[in-house]
């Protein structure tokens, strides 16, 4: 039985920037990544604001060497991105030597290919190929034939905005028990019209900059990423003499099973969800030093997750903060984006702020940590709330 989960790696691609060290850059400096659609034709294009990265598909192809006939979604490009800066950074060279499988999130899958090649599918056989990368599981497969991990664990989990927090609670687990040694995980998804037509028809998308925590919210900038972090075994970081950036020190998942777009207003499932991190981790709610927020900027969410996080911290409470109104909310990414940023804090010792806040919820006095902030920390929570009530919360500190 391993005793702790060690993270050796991370990669990142997102609308603040195309590595580890943009992305932290930007956060602090408090550089957004959110504009109006640049690469995507939808007729929402003037009335939203999203977190996109500003690479053409053509521009990505080129980066990944691919060749022109390829079928990669702008998704699975994203992720091979990612999960490649990841095993540089941990100083894999070879894939082989463990025990390796990857675990990724996703929910949008292919879908920016579906839906532009959808009208031609029936009648001409070149977008065929397009529509055969449709489904969750081949972004993952894709990633995973990028890196070379093909005779061990490859799968995929799509709990929506929760994806990529669940795919790296799996990976822990998997490392724990003895299952695998070496395990890549996270997440991607990439904007469609799909998603931006479907959190339209929901109202509450924003036609400004997100305002996470704020009175006045209007609903959450859409955005795309990817990121993975790779998780090793005691065997591997001794034997490999690893340099270790965090530990996954624990993990929880719940169903507050109340509404299929809209969390319970008391925070049900988030509770339950942090709860069971607390209890994973051995720790009180006192020890958590900072709470990386899921902090969408719906009406909802908010209200639901701060009563949540009141229910388990009460007098006690961390500075916590959104990040999302950097690089919008990410969706299955939004887990392995925030995990990444709960580990930059760690190494750095530093809170990142809550961009845009203004004006407190009337509901209760809970205040988002707003600036910049140099504090010793030693563990960070962060939950991640997907729709269908699937929530989940991580817990990453600097000791096993």
């Amino acid at each position: 039985m391993n005793k702790g989960v060690a993270i050796t790696g991370m990669g990142i691609i997102s609308a603040i920037g195309n590595n580890v060290a943009e992305n932290f850059d930007s956060l602090i400096t408090g550089r957004k990544g959110i504009t109006r659609v640049d690469h995507i034709e939808t007729v929402q294009r003037d009335e939203i604001m999203v977190g996109e990265i500003k690479f053409s598909n053509v521009e990505l192809i080129a980066q990944l060497n691919l060749p022109a006939s390829n079928n990669y979604s702008r998704t699975a490009m994203l992720g091979a991105i990612a999960a490649k800066e990841a095993i540089s950074d941990s100083g894999i060279t070879d894939i082989t030597k463990y025990k390796t499988g990857i675990v990724a999130g996703t929910s949008v899958g292919g879908m920016d290919m579906t839906e532009r090649y959808y009208y031609e599918y029936l009648t001409e056989k070149e977008p065929q190929k397009y529509i055969e990368s449709h489904h969750a599981g081949d972004s993952t497969q894709k990633i995973a034939e990028q890196l070379g991990i093909e005779e061990s664990l490859v799968t995929t989990i799509s709990t929506a905005c929760s994806s990529a927090a669940n795919a790296i609670m799996l990976g822990a687990r998997l490392i724990k028990s003895g299952k695998l040694d070496r395990v890549l995980v996270g997440g991607a998804d990439c904007l469609s019209k799909f998603t931006i037509n479907g959190f339209k028809t929901l109202m509450i998308l924003s036609d400004t900059y997100s305002t996470p925590f704020d009175e006045n919210r209007k609903g959450l900038n859409l955005g795309e990423a990817a990121a993975f972090l790779v998780l090793e075994s005691d065997k591997v970081v001794k034997s490999e003499n690893k340099k270790v950036l965090g530990y996954v020190k624990g993990y929880g998942n719940a169903n507050d099973a109340f509404h299929q777009t809209a969390s319970s207003e008391n925070g049900d499932g988030a509770t339950l969800a942090m709860e069971k991190a607390l209890k994973v981790a051995g720790l009180k709610a006192s020890e958590i030093d900072y709470i990386n927020a899921h902090g969408t900027a719906t009406g909802n969410n908010d209200l639901s997750e701060g009563r949540a996080i009141l229910r388990i911290f009460g007098d006690e409470m961390p500075e916590f903060s959104s990040t999302k109104a950097y690089t919008g909310h990410t969706l299955a990414a939004a887990g392995a984006i925030e995990a990444v940023y709960s580990v930059l804090a760690l190494q750095h010792n530093v809170i990142f702020p809550n961009l845009n806040f203004k004006t407190p919820m009337k509901e209760f006095s809970l205040l988002p940590q707003t600036e910049l902030k140099e504090k010793e920390l030693n563990t960070v929570l962060s939950n991640s709330l997907g729709f269908g009530g699937n929530c989940s919360t991580l817990i990453f500190s600097k000791e096993a």
